[in-house]
């Protein structure tokens, strides 16, 4: 029976994990809590670049390279794909569509962090959906700005800015009532696609709110592309072996 390793991060490769057989790998770099129940084996860490995870390929015998990783993960998607062609196993990935504007939206989309700051100048109560990125800029808060920042893990805050540690999903009423206490006047969030975190983006509709989306990475081709996690699974029951 063929060998999977699959990479992830993210909601939709749990979801495929749960499902995986025993000699499979799941694959985190860390960041994420894993549950202690799933059938596959599971590995934390990284594996020094596109090189080391060639070799880590070839020493497991793996037979198929599965990038489940967020939209935004591009340097690892890079490496996928880049130790695929390495080692001659065929890297398949989930490319999950991106949220669209619908009516009542104002998203404004940037293209990095440098775009972002200056599109934020006229807004005084950010609230920052990116992951970790601002906890780095966190000391550079301009004076008339107070920050919130939503990332998975509990951090320090300061004087003007807030650090809520929290995982998805998140449901509507929380989303509404979070933002009537913060008093937001824009949202700063990653196009995930994730439905996991997309009420916030109906929030900030009923409220009339910007949305500052940073551009999605460019992301590496690969031998098959998916946009659904039941594809994803359909193919992989189609594989030798593996129906069931």
């Amino acid at each position: 029976m063929s060998r999977i390793l699959l990479l992830g991060g993210v909601g939709d490769a749990l979801a495929i994990a749960r499902r995986l057989a025993p000699q499979d790998i799941y694959s985190l770099a860390g960041l994420g809590k894993v549950p202690a129940d799933l059938p596959c084996q599971v590995r934390v860490g990284g594996y020094g670049g596109a090189e080391g995870l060639a070799a880590f390929m070839a020493a497991e015998g793996i037979d198929l390279l599965l990038d489940i990783t967020h939209p935004y993960a591009a340097q690892i998607s890079a490496n996928a794909a880049r130790a695929a062609e390495l080692s001659g196993v065929p890297c398949w990935a989930l490319r999950r569509p991106g949220w669209q504007a619908g009516g009542g939206d104002d998203w404004r989309e940037v293209a990095d962090w440098a775009a972002l700051s200056t599109a934020l100048e006229p807004f005084q109560r950010p609230f920052f959906t990116l992951g970790r990125e601002p906890l780095a800029h966190l000391q550079a808060i301009p004076l008339h700005q107070h920050w919130t920042v939503r990332c998975l893990d509990d951090y320090p805050g300061t004087p003007r800015a807030r650090v809520i540690g929290a995982r998805g999903p998140f449901n509507l009423a929380d989303e509404r009532a979070l933002f009537a206490a913060g008093q937001f006047d824009v949202l700063i969030s990653k196009n995930s696609g994730s439905s996991a975190t997309d009420p916030k983006l109906q929030v900030a509709r009923e409220l009339g709110l910007p949305v500052l989306l940073l551009a999605r990475p460019p992301l590496p081709a690969v031998d098959r592309q998916f946009s659904a996690v039941a594809d994803v699974w359909s193919a992989l029951q189609a594989l030798p072996g593996r129906l069931g």
